[in-house]
């Protein structure tokens, strides 16, 4: 099997970057796979120390088979910094396994993202695999289903479908003038997305992954999710850029993903659950995660 190279992104977060990479470095298939570290670098005098940390940390274990630490001097910013790794690796190896610093995986991560794109190479709707899956009870008779939205923990992409990434959002003019393509593009008006986008158009936000999502749901774009969550975060005490401090058990599952679906095609069943899912917490804590930058969701 193929091992698709690892691009992990990482900022001044000491303890989070290496309970990630400890995870990481545990998954079955990491001491064949080349690993990409990007560090950014600090914003300013009170960032340095968190920085040098976050690379000695980095610097403290052969994580993977072949590590390349890339260290930025100046500070990119997160979303510039995942669009530019993301694209450097992707044109150069054709495919991409993406990670941030706040992210626990299971032991069969890697894995299931490997199997995957390699088992979808061939299938241009398909344009990204997803390591995570919302909290919810299901019934699925696979072990991964296709859904029509990307997820931004833990993901594996190719470059025939990060090419279509549109940085500059042409696609927002249709959204907005089309009601009922933005009612889908917020899951049914279940998460508020296009108020995201919305920010993003106003230089409120800087993000990535609201534009990869609009690149992704313009051409008609399928994501594989798990049908159990091979992924944890835990970047929900506050110490990230977008998220405040929040109690969550997310549980990761423990088995390897064995049974692919055989058929391109989207799961509604799961779908509509997840979109009833999702209109529960609407008013929950969980959906002021975006507080700090005056929206509901992220």
């Amino acid at each position: 099997m193929k091992r698709s190279p690892i691009a992990f992104f990482t900022y001044k977060r000491a303890e989070h970057t290496w309970q990630s990479l400890e995870s990481l470095a545990h998954n079955d298939g990491a001491k064949q796979s080349e690993l990409f570290i990007f560090c950014d670098g600090p914003k300013g005098l009170e960032d340095q120390e968190g920085v040098r940390q976050v690379r000695e940390v980095v610097k403290s274990k052969q994580w993977c088979g072949k590590v390349h630490i890339i260290e930025r001097r100046g500070n990119m910013g997160c979303a510039n910094s995942i669009i530019s790794g993301v694209t450097e690796v992707c044109e150069k190896y054709g495919t991409v396994i993406v990670l941030e610093d706040d992210l626990v995986l299971s032991p069969f991560f890697l894995d299931y993202m490997n199997k995957a794109l390699e088992l979808y190479n061939d299938h241009p709707r398909v344009m990204e695999i997803s390591g995570h899956m919302y909290p919810i009870q299901l019934n699925a008779e696979t072990d991964a289903i296709f859904l029509p939205f990307i997820t931004s923990w833990g993901w594996a992409t190719w470059q025939r479908s990060w090419k279509h990434f549109d940085p500059h959002m042409l696609g927002y003019e249709r959204l907005k003038n089309n009601k009922l393509l933005r009612y889908a593009f917020d899951f049914n008006d279940s998460y508020p997305y296009f108020k995201m986008l919305n920010s993003e158009i106003d230089s409120k936000i800087d993000t990535w992954d609201i534009r990869w999502y609009l690149s992704t749901f313009m051409l008609g774009g399928l994501t594989l999710h798990p049908v159990q969550s091979l992924v944890k975060n835990i970047g929900f005490d506050g110490s990230g850029t977008h998220c405040i401090k929040e109690e969550k058990d997310f549980t990761i599952y423990q088995n390897k993903i064995n049974k692919f679906p055989q058929d391109v095609v989207e799961d509604k069943q799961v779908k509509s659950l997840i979109f009833k899912y999702l209109r529960k917490e609407k008013n929950k804590k969980f959906f002021k995660i975006y507080k700090k930058i005056n929206l509901n969701f992220n």
